[in-house]
């Protein structure tokens, strides 16, 4: 019995849980028929009789993937007639995140049009979340799918032999065979529940704990990352099946890295110089930001103000020495490998990872193409099981891949930011070969940040700001790390860093040798208002203001230019800890608004103590809330614009009630009719979001 099973990704988890269910398909008599969305010449929606299985992930502010849009633009032709897909059965699993706005919208959006052009559901639609962990819902998700997918086959099987019991008698059908049929088939779907438990119990590894050495002694009550209490030591296990390896790593003759552009799909690379590096905060401030310069003028990179673009990262050279030399294989860095596809593999569609290399050296497969950083996921663990040679820690390894063990699998791997090395130093009986590490690890992510200047205001340079991201150790990772890519950046431009910490003269600084890959991610709706006679408000604390720097700068150099052209306000909400250690662009700010770009800054400090009788406001969110009527007005008479940039759970969600209330109270409407003021704000690009999490 077959069915069609079609996955878009971004960055491979979408495809990794089709893969998922296409092996669990054979286990339970099942033939899945699996393509990428793209890959419309393979199968055909139009025609399709068999039921279909779509997980399809959301990307950016709830895009489909890139893999997804032809399709997306397809199904949505509004010439199609309503029974378009009448004969389609389909259930749906959607990816997201709940920190984004628009939580698998991608999902959402391709479910709700299936569904207006008449496709039935044969299985509720699923929608996963990142933020909490994909796998609460794709687990169980799966496990129904089965029953739903082979009661769908019989339903099938019923209509088709009682349309041939009809041709057979004419018409003349007696109410009796159709009783009988009914019994029929209640016995069967019992017989199948049945069979279905039969399945699943398969996959059950039942261990009996009774070599003590494999049970935690009694003084380790508390579950940790190596160890388990009660009752997931002492359970049978329902773990996943094993993934089958596809790829096999040669040492091959001397050749040639490929250029870093090679390793990326998304457009031009340019490696830029920096030119410049400035400490934003003092010494003592909780977080550390920096600006950075680069020189684009030989470049024919472009940019707009609100636009982001991505820096290619390496991973740590530390991290990278330490992996290699766990593996066996210090000597071995610099030797040149060939990475194919295993002959033979049982994996359905294995292809060649388009992020690796056919040939390079395994230093630069480990620095330049694998997220070494990545939490492992559970089909990896599963993986590592069978490289590890300690009975206590194969069990443990079990346990976190299995059902039974998800709740410590959230508490000690993903919400502890546990990587590769975490688990290798936790389990140092696990010898994990490099091909495993080629098929598990995803592929190394360049890092977006948002564009901090204007073409304008200087002409062939760049700026960005960030803050440099630190991890703190726990009990599940002894050791504390800094991000990946800022991190790296920081100890990149350590020798630049500008003396005076605080001056952004831009005709000052050092001169620098050192050059970082980049390319264009552009931002089609975080812009300036086209009309300059607009008002806009923009809300940036901490490193938000990034973006509404590039703003700010070229609005200015729109009035020195354009004296004859009206201009509307601008208003800037700006926060941060403490008034004197990380208020980012405070003589920037200045400036901008003694010559008139800036109309209103408004700043909070959250941990500055006040003696005032009525204590200031603490979050961006507040000081909004004193400006209800302005905010009003900007944005319902005056068709102003309202920009968000910065953390979207502790700040964006905020702002975003908090202009809720206010359109509400001033609009003396219910809530429910602000929330759908705001929407309209939103589909209308006038309420913007540039948000992380």
């Amino acid at each position: 019995m077959r069915f069609l099973l079609l996955y878009a990704t971004q960055k491979g988890q979408a495809k990794a849980i089709a893969e998922e269910i296409w092996q669990q398909a054979g286990a339970h008599g099942l033939e899945a028929d699996m393509h990428c969305v793209s890959e419309m010449d393979k199968y055909n929606l139009e025609t399709e009789k068999d039921p279909v299985v779509i997980v399809i992930s959301t990307t950016g502010t709830g895009d489909p993937p890139d893999t997804a849009r032809k399709f997306v633009k397809k199904i949505q032709d509004m010439t199609l007639p309503a029974d378009h897909f009448a004969h389609l059965q389909y259930g749906l699993l959607g990816l997201g995140d709940s920190e984004y706005t628009f939580f698998c919208n991608a999902g959402k959006t391709v479910d709700r049009r299936l569904q207006e052009l008449g496709a039935q559901h044969f299985y509720d639609t699923g929608l996963a979340d990142d933020c909490v962990g994909l796998e609460l819902v794709v687990d169980p998700w799966i496990d129904g799918l089965w029953l739903a997918l082979k009661e769908t086959f019989l339903l099938q099987e019923e209509k088709e032999g009682m349309s041939s019991v009809v041709d057979a008698v004419s018409g003349s059908l007696s109410a009796a065979p159709h009783v009988v049929h009914e019994l029929n088939l209640s016995s069967e779907v019992q017989n199948l529940k049945l069979e279905d438990k039969g399945v699943r119990s398969s996959d059950v590894l039942s261990q009996k704990l009774v070599d003590i050495s494999l049970v935690a002694s009694t003084r380790d009550t508390e579950p940790s990352l190596v160890y388990s209490v009660p009752p997931v030591s002492h359970s049978a296990l329902n773990i996943p099946a094993l993934p089958p390896e596809y790829i096999e790593v040669h040492f091959c003759v001397l050749f040639q890295n490929p250029h870093l552009s090679s390793l990326i799909s998304e457009g031009t690379t340019f490696e830029v110089p920096v030119t410049k590096a400035v400490q934003l905060t003092r010494e003592d401030a909780i977080k550390t930001a920096l600006l950075l310069e680069l020189d684009v003028a030989d470049t024919v990179f472009d940019y707009q103000p609100g636009d982001a673009f991505c820096v290619m990262c390496p991973n740590n050279v530390n991290e990278v020495e330490e992996l290699l030399q766990i593996l066996g294989l210090s000597e071995k860095g610099e030797y040149f490998v060939c990475v194919k596809v295993k002959q033979g593999t049982k994996k359905k569609g294995a292809a060649h990872p388009q992020h690796i290399p056919e040939r390079s050296t395994l230093k630069f497969i480990l620095t330049w193409c694998l997220e070494i950083r990545a939490i492992p996921k559970k089909a990896f663990l599963r993986a590592l099981v069978e490289c590890t040679s300690d009975a206590g820690e194969k069990r443990r390894l079990q346990e976190l891949c299995s059902r039974q063990g998800a709740s410590d699998y959230t508490r000690f791997i993903r919400d502890s930011n546990v990587c590769l090395l975490d688990l290798l130093h936790a389990f140092p009986s696990c010898k994990p070969s490099l091909n495993l590490l080629i098929e598990h690890l995803p592929k190394l992510q360049a890092r977006s940040y948002s564009v901090s200047s204007s073409n304008l205001y200087q002409p062939g340079k760049l700026w960005f700001v960030f803050n440099i991201v630190e991890f703190p150790a726990c009990p599940a990772r002894p050791v504390s790390r800094k991000g990946v890519c800022t991190g790296w950046l920081a100890e990149l431009v350590a020798p630049l860093l500008h003396p005076n910490k605080n001056t952004l003269d831009t005709k000052g600084g050092s001169s620098s040798t050192e050059k970082i890959s980049i390319f264009a991610r552009p931002n089609n709706t975080f812009h300036l208002p086209a009309d300059p006679s607009v008002p806009f408000m923009m809300v940036g604390p901490g490193t938000g203001i990034s973006p509404f720097i590039g703003f700010l700068q070229h609005r200015q150099m729109l009035r020195e230019e354009h004296t004859d052209w009206e201009f509307g306000e601008t208003w800037l909400f700006f926060g941060c800890r403490h008034q004197d250690r990380d208020y980012l662009f405070k003589d920037e700010l200045k400036c901008f608004l003694e010559n008139g770009t800036l109309t209103h800054l408004k700043v909070c400090f959250s941990r500055d103590s006040s003696t005032a009788e009525v204590a200031p406001p603490k979050y961006v969110q507040d000081v909004i809330r004193h400006y209800a009527k302005e905010v009003a007005r900007v944005l319902l008479k005056e068709r102003g614009y309202f920009y968000v940039c910065g953390d979207k759970k502790h700040m964006a969600d905020g702002v975003n009630d908090a202009v809720v209330d206010i359109l509400s109270m001033e609009m003396e409407a219910d809530k429910l009719e602000a929330m759908k003021i705001l929407a309209t704000l939103r589909e209308a690009k006038r309420y913007l979001q540039d948000v992380w999490s």
